[in-house]
């Protein structure tokens, strides 16, 4: 288990993994800067859900930051900073950190959820946009924000968004990048559920912990189908479904799970 941030022994650092009882919580750790994406943050939050994503011992993972955001994405001083000195680095931060980033969230073997602590702003909202969950707090709101500083979207927004939202809402949301309030997330389909801010971190834990005594193959096939079914068509998607089903129900999950049945009694998943 990792320890967490808050144990003196351990330096400090802008994302911080803890695990147990398998569930993986990666928090953003830059509350000064709203949990604001550095190039070191970018680096490690990479690293780290790659890292998470690879570990057979991880069966949830959680996303979440410190203090009063989750995260406000991009950190605009270094962003300045990098276009005032012309370094080449600044636009090859998508391609080497934010579609990495994204890509490894959509493809997670293990179900995601997002606890949006607070604001969730750019990169920071669609990083909440890729969990399978989002339980947000109520004090929480979300905008797109990248054309309010004249920019497309990154990190899977435009992918997500519509989604979560519909092709309409989210053309609105992404050209006037207002801001949402947990109650309209919670609406529009955004967030998952909305819970008071004192009572957060007990319903994620609450829920990761049923997911990561669940079935993770399943779980992962669930992912998977959602996404393929998505950009392919019916008779496809359907092959598509038929093999995951193969996958699954040779599995030892299932064979638990119809022995318990049978006995009346409920399943031990080991997630394989």
């Amino acid at each position: 288990m990792t320890a967490p941030a808050s144990d003196p022994a351990v330096p400090a650092t802008s994302v911080v993994r803890t695990d147990a009882d398998g569930i993986a919580t990666v928090r953003l750790n830059r509350p000064d800067a709203m949990n604001a994406l550095d190039t070191p943050t970018k680096v490690l939050l990479r690293d780290t859900l790659a890292a998470v994503a690879q570990d057979p011992a991880v069966r949830c993972v959680v996303l979440t930051g410190t203090g009063r955001a989750f995260c406000v994405g991009q950190d605009l001083n270094e962003h300045i900073r990098l276009q005032r000195s012309a370094d080449p680095s600044l636009w090859r931060t998508v391609p080497e950190h934010y579609n990495p980033i994204a890509t490894t969230l959509a493809g997670m073997p293990k179900p995601v959820i997002a606890a949006v602590n607070g604001v969730a702003a750019g990169a920071g909202g669609s990083i909440a946009f890729a969990a399978d969950l989002r339980i947000v707090g109520q004090s929480a709101r979300f905008t797109t924000a990248f054309a309010g500083i004249a920019l497309s979207a990154d990190t899977g927004t435009s992918w997500w968004l519509p989604r979560l939202v519909g092709t309409t809402r989210a053309m609105e949301l992404l050209l006037t990048a207002r801001t949402v309030d947990a109650q309209e997330a919670l609406a529009i389909g955004i967030a998952t559920e909305v819970v008071p801010d004192d009572q957060l971190e007990a319903r994620v834990a609450q829920v990761a912990r049923r997911l990561a005594a669940g079935p993770t193959l399943a779980y992962a096939s669930l992912r998977r189908a959602v996404a393929f079914s998505a950009t392919h068509d019916l008779a496809t998607s359907l092959d598509h479904e038929a093999r995951l089903m193969e996958l699954t129900g040779a599995s030892h999950d299932h064979a638990a799970a119809v022995a318990a049945f049978l006995a009346k009694e409920p399943p031990a998943f080991q997630g394989r």
